[in-house]
């Protein structure tokens, strides 16, 4: 058998067509791959420059290219041999902490004089309290603000206690607006991923009529996907990632999976029954480990149902979290481009190698 370290996703279409049939079948009724070869000519000029940055002229002349595109989803990456094979391995560097520790003092530090509180107060967990947004997104806007002003330390107990203390916000919120029902988590973490605030914290809204619309348009794909096959959409998704070694396990039936079609690099997707420790306990794992590879940047955000009923059907619907690395803080080149905006998202990194890291220890 081929262990996840020997595979690569630039051997993905290989690898599906040895997977046995059953699978195969249910890897092609989600995902198409796409592979190609994009071809160049070097000057002479360039091959001392190609082989101290590339190591192979034949590398650079002849790149293998993956397209994988999720049918029921439309999503879809590009994956580039070239780009794929860079090592996960990094430390963070000397300046990423002078620039957290130099940022002590703002005004999340003291957030009962520096923030304003919601129309319904604060609500103040054992690690964090909530503030109203200043500049809101929706009608309800809020923030959870960490007692720790490092945005790297990530302890278990504290991460558990901003996801509870957020849903407590969302919930006294929908008691002053009850149509106010339909909650969404977002955890940016450092400038490179639309932090505008160095300081831990996250953020949480609470929108009306109907979800924001990738999770609306994620509950259709589930409901489409149970009403044609009659099982669950999240349930085959992790069955095909687990086929490829690409998907686990964890504590308290916490699913998790390095995605085949990421927003950007590493993505990783947790799915559970419902929100609750296990799933907040699983965050706390992969953070540990992006941080292990020197993924301090991210962005983070949870999936559910509405809070109280609605005209739609979100029966069955689990708790989602979707994870993924914004890069070096200190790289002033943007990791979104037009074709992240308005194509499909160029990867960097492999998700062999990203759930080979997820599933050490």
């Amino acid at each position: 058998m081929i262990t996840t370290s020997q595979k690569a996703i630039t051997e993905l279409e290989n690898l599906k067509n040895s997977l046995p049939v059953k699978d195969k079948e249910l890897f092609d009724r989600y995902f198409e791959v796409d592979t190609t070869i994009g071809k160049l000519q070097a000057p002479e000029a360039m091959l001392g420059w190609i082989n101290k940055n590339f190591k192979s002229l034949e590398r650079v002349e002849n790149q293998k290219i993956v397209k994988v595109t999720n049918l029921l989803t439309m999503e879809g990456s590009l994956f580039n041999e070239i780009r794929a094979s860079r090592p996960m391995e990094c430390k963070v560097n000397d300046e990423t902490r002078q620039i957290i520790e130099n940022s002590a003092g703002d005004p999340f530090c003291k957030p009962t004089e520096g923030t304003p509180s919601d129309t319904f107060g604060r609500v103040t967990g054992k690690h964090s309290i909530t503030a109203s947004n200043i500049a809101k997104y929706d009608g309800y806007h809020g923030l959870v603000i960490f007692n720790e002003h490092n945005p790297l330390m990530v302890a278990k107990d504290a991460i558990a206690d901003y996801f509870e203390t957020a849903l407590e916000w969302a919930k006294r919120g929908m008691q002053e607006d009850p149509e106010a029902k339909y909650y969404f988590f977002m955890w940016n973490c450092l400038w490179k991923s639309g932090a505008s605030i160095i300081h831990g914290h996250a953020q949480m809204t609470l929108t009306k009529g109907i979800h924001y619309p990738k999770i609306e348009a994620l509950r259709r794909v589930f409901q489409s996907y149970k009403q044609s096959y009659g099982t669950c959409y999240f349930k085959d998704l992790h069955q095909i990632h687990s086929s490829l070694g690409l998907g686990w396990e964890w504590e308290g039936g916490v699913k998790g999976l390095a995605y085949l079609t990421p927003v950007k690099e590493k993505e990783i997707i947790l799915i559970a029954p419902e929100p609750g420790a296990d799933l907040y306990n699983a965050v706390h794992r992969v953070l540990e480990k992006y941080m292990s590879v020197c993924a301090i940047s991210f962005n983070l955000a949870l999936y559910l149902p509405p809070l109280a009923p609605s005209k739609e059907d979100w029966s069955g619907f689990p708790a989602v979290i979707r994870i993924v690395d914004r890069g070096d803080p200190n790289n002033k080149t943007a990791d979104f481009g037009a074709m992240e905006l308005y194509s499909a998202s160029v990867i960097s990194s492999d998700p062999f190698r990203v759930a080979e890291v997820m599933q050490k220890g």
